[in-house]
This record gives C-alpha cells, structure tokens and sequence, in this order.
C-alpha cells in the first residue's frame, strides 16, 4: 500500500553490522550516480521539475530502460516494483531485505519508504527518507491510507523545508536543536556544523524516519527524543534552534505533520514566546510560521508582541491568502477535494466558520529569527518582503543583527564620525522621463542577499556613491552641502536618520577608518 508502512527499515549506527549494510546501501546509490545532479541529468529539467510537483508520468518515460539509476528511480521515487535481477544490478539486495529497504511484492520487489537525492550545501550527496509518496509534494496526491494512518505520515523535502535551510544560520555552534524533525533534513544539516544536534518529534515515526535520512547520509546521529514543543528538552539549553513546526491553522488537528492541534496561531506564538528559555546568550532560533491577520489589529504589532524579552527579532512576511485560498490550499493538500462535494463543502466550511470566530481575514507567512541578546532595548524588525531573495541567507541574517548590534551601540554624533563603504552588490539606478535634465528620483538596489531597494535623494545618492571607508560620515556631508548650497550644520542634524536606515538595510557597511 502507497503511504504508511507496517514496518520501517533500520540503520542502526552502533551495530557494526548494520552500519556496515547501510554504508553498502551509500556506495551503491552513489555508484549508480542516484544523486539530485544524476536525476537531472537523467530525466532532463522539464520531467525532473514535474517530479516536485508530484507529477510521475514523464520520469516513468525516462526510465524505460534498465540502468541502476533507472531501476532506483522506479523503486524509491517512483513507487514501482521491479523485478529482482534488475535490483541486484543497482544494490545490495540481501542488505536491502534485511533491513527492510525493500520488501517482496510477489515475485517482485518494492521499496518501503521514499528515497530522494539532496545536494547539501557543500555539494553533498545526501538522501532524505520519507513514507511512501511523500518524497515529492504534500500528503494529497496519496490514495488508499486512512484517515488515522494519514494523519501520522512523515513527509520528504518541500518549499517550506528547503527555504528553512536556506535562512539558517550556519556558524559553528555546540548544540542545535531541531524541534518537529521530521524526515529529519534540518537536523542533516545542523549535524554538519553543530557538535552536538537534538532532534525532536511528536510522532515516533518521524524520529525513526529521522534517524534513516542521518544515516543513509553518513551524518552523526541525532539525540532524538519524542515529544512535543520544548518539552523533550528539559531543562538544556541550545547555540541554534531551529523548527519547521505544524503551522497550519485549522480548525482541529487531523494531520499531525501539518496541524499544531492549538487554536488560530498560538502554537507558533508558543515557539517563539518559550524559545528564550532555552536559548544559550547570542544563540539563534529561527523558524516557519503562519501567523493570522486578524481585524482591528495590525499584524505588524501581534508578531512584536510575541517576542520574548531580551531577544532581538527579524520577523519577515514572504506571503498573505485571504482565507478562501489558504482553506483551498490545505484543504486539497489533505486530499479532501477528492472526498466527494458534500463531505468537501461541510470541512470548507468548517474552516470558514473557524476564521469567522477568530475575527481572521488573512494569513500571513514567512520566517521568524530570534537571536537571544540580552539587551533591555531589543531590536525587533517586522516587514513585509515578497520580492525574490538570494538563497542561501545564512550570512544576511548574521550581519542584520551585527547592523542592529551597530546601531544600537552608536549615537548620531559617533555615526557622523564613523567610516562607510557601499556594501557589494549595490548598483544604483537614476528614474525619470528620457531626455530629462535630472532624474525624478534616485533607487539603490541589492544584487546580493535581501535584494532591496530604497528611494534616495540628491545628498542620499551622493553620499552613498562617495562611501570608501576613507573619510568620516561627518566630512563627506559637509562636502555636500557646499556642492548643493545647503548650510552643513542643518544637514547634519537632518541625515543621521537617512544613514541609519541604509545601514540597517545593508547598503552601508561600517569600517575601521581607513578600511
């Protein structure tokens, strides 16, 4: 049956035995070039894109023949048995059978769980383990599981998991926290620069999955630990927390791999209220979250008012649906459009009613990182940025709360005094009617990271195209002002604001004078 398995295999990294079976397995995927590089070349770029978006059809007719990579494509990707001299050309087969890789399917042979290549970040072969039919895509397109066996299943790689990955911040750290696991790929990844990675989950099948990805990857093991929110925890404290919690809201909790079971969006709240606590001085959380637009209340303020004290914030809203589209989305990714109309309309109407008495209009995603500061003025940045962004954003992160760090430590008079350079990758950009004398205004534009862009004026686009780290704020104002006619001690007073906000965007970077 396509969905959940009766029985998982096992790779157990301290029985010789079975580590030795699962670095057989490694060498053979690796062989037969099962790799996120190999499918592509394989399968070409239209039917490897149809792949993410669980369309089978045209990697079924790019695996007609019979290479091992075919073969490993059809089996763990594709859900297809083969015969038994085809998986003998591609693996080891008694080792896959004894630990329940695969299993017989009649005179044939079947895999038990998904496979899916993953380049890490350093240009790793890794595998991410997933029941059956979620490698690729959400739990929807999975017919013949029950409602109960659904509810527990443990999906592969999305949009959600790799943007996660992608925002973290990747310095060495002692220990990390991945909190709701799941197939385990931010713990595959933390295992990479963290001493030590706890990971943890409410659904036992998710930490058995976990631990599956770890190994098949040649990663350490995780400290994996059954439970929910902080509480596996204890009383430990962590370098980097990092969740891609169940943060759907719904009205009850049917999946658990997608529904926190908390009403509205007080299981996100919850994350990041607790975090602190368990979060080492200067340590990262940083997280997905779905969070409601509710009416009569700015959104902007209920995410601030999440933040716990002595933490600095950078809250960023990639995405909003009102709540017809949010309630299609989830709704068909839990397979209910295919329930029949009347059953389909009473659960859409179910989450109406939920968003109506919660006084919900929108939802709003995007990512939340908490960085633990101590200070008593935190720094809590919520925007909006729907725009494209450079992947990965690891190191923007890092640098925004050096910049809030920056800011935060100096007054007007000492930024005056300070020393900028233009930060790489800004190009400025002149607006106007052709022909015209002067521009209608001026933008500077990222090519790197955020990728922002912000008006500027005259002075502002001067000063920024001045900005080598050769001469003080204060001095290349006083400049200005004499080219333009401007009274030098008015521009001070009015520019510190303008510089602040190109150093907090990443325009402007603070150097050592001279630098």
């Amino acid at each position: 049956m396509v969905g959940v398995s009766t029985h998982l295999p096992t790779a157990d990294a301290q029985d010789p035995e079975s580590h030795a079976r699962t670095a057989r397995l490694r060498a053979a995927l690796l062989a037969a070039a099962f790799t996120a590089d190999g499918l592509l070349e394989l399968l070409g770029a239209p039917a490897y894109a149809a792949l993410a978006r669980s369309e089978t059809v045209p990697a079924l007719r790019a695996t007609r023949g019979d290479s091992p990579l075919e073969t490993l494509v059809r089996l763990f990707l594709l859900q297809r048995p083969v015969e038994p001299r085809r998986a003998q050309a591609a693996l080891p087969v008694a080792d896959c059978l004894a630990d329940g890789w695969l299993v017989q399917d009649g005179d044939e042979l079947r895999a038990s769980v998904d496979v899916r290549p993953y380049g890490g970040p350093e240009g790793q072969d890794w595998w991410i383990v997933s029941d059956l039919g979620c490698a690729v895509g959400g739990a929807g397109g999975i017919r013949g599981v029950g409602e109960a066996d659904r509810a527990e299943l443990v999906l592969g790689v999305g949009g959600a998991s790799t943007t996660l990955a992608g925002i973290t911040v990747r310095r060495p750290v002692g220990k990390a926290l991945d909190l709701g696991t799941g197939s385990g790929i931010q713990a595959l990844h933390a295992a990479q620069h963290a001493t030590r990675v706890t990971a943890t989950d409410l659904n036992p099948r998710a930490l058995r999955i976990a631990a599956l990805t770890l190994a098949l990857s040649g990663a350490e093991a995780a400290d994996l630990r059954e439970g929910s929110l902080f509480e596996p925890a204890g009383d430990e404290t962590y370098d980097l927390i990092v969740s891609n919690p169940p943060f759907v809201i719904s009205p009850g909790a049917r999946l658990t791999y997608r529904d926190g079971g908390m009403g509205g969006d007080d299981l996100c709240r919850t994350l990041v209220q607790q975090s602190a606590a368990y979060l080492n001085d200067g340590g990262y959380c940083q997280l997905l979250a779905n969070w409601q637009h509710v009416a009569g209340e700015e959104w902007q303020d209920r995410l601030r008012s999440w933040v716990p004290r002595g933490c600095d914030a950078w809250i960023v809203q990639r995405e909003v649906q009102d709540i017809t589209q949010y309630a299609e989305l989830w709704l068909r990714d839990a397979g209910d459009h295919r329930a029949g109309d009347e059953a389909y309309a009473a659960r859409y109407d179910a989450w109406l009613d939920e968003f109506e008495a919660r006084g919900t209009k929108a939802i709003g995603f995007g990512w939340i990182t908490l960085r633990k500061s101590g200070s008593e003025a935190s720094s809590i940045t919520v925007e909006e940025w729907p725009h494209p962004v450079e992947q990965p954003l690891g190191e923007a992160v890092v640098a925004h709360f050096d910049r809030q760090d920056y800011l935060r430590a100096t007054d007007d008079a000492a930024l005056l005094a300070a020393h900028f350079r233009l930060a790489d990758g800004v190009v400025q950009e002149q607006v106007g009617l052709p022909g015209a004398e002067d521009p209608e205004h001026v933008v500077l534009r990222q090519n790197r990271g955020m990728r922002r862009a912000t008006k500027v004026d005259t002075v502002g686009a001067g000063f920024a195209g001045v900005c080598d780290g050769t001469l003080p704020a204060g001095r290349i104002l006083d400049a200005i002002a004499q080219l333009v006619g401007e009274d030098p001690v008015l521009l001070r007073d009015r520019t510190p604001a303008s510089i602040r906000m190109l150093v907090e965007q990443g325009f402007l970077e603070p150097v050592a004078a001279g630098g």
